[in-house]
């Protein structure tokens, strides 16, 4: 194995963690904000991993399309929502 294979394998399982984390910190994550956050960045490590793949113009339609259009959407979403703020928010 030369070292260019095994660097690509490294960055690799550094984005399929990140994926893997991303997905997790959505499910798992107890507000909005943060649930979208982790989102976002497991869509820049999907586009990372079709990048890797040789397939830039899918990199950058799942950039443009879902990290854009549906991550914008939703932050404004959330931030355009009005709620009561409690104070066992503070806590």
């Amino acid at each position: 194995m030369d070292v260019v294979s095994v660097a690509e394998t490294a960055v690799f399982f550094v984005f399929a963690a990140i994926t893997l984390g991303g997905a997790l910190g959505l499910i798992f994550a107890q507000r909005v904000a943060h649930s979208m956050l982790s989102l976002i960045f497991c869509f820049m490590a999907v586009s990372g991993i079709f990048i890797l793949l040789g397939a830039e113009f899918l990199a950058a339609i799942q950039i443009l399309v879902y990290l854009a259009s549906v991550g914008l959407v939703v932050l404004f979403g959330i931030m355009l929502t009005r709620r009561q703020i409690l104070e066992e928010d503070f806590e």
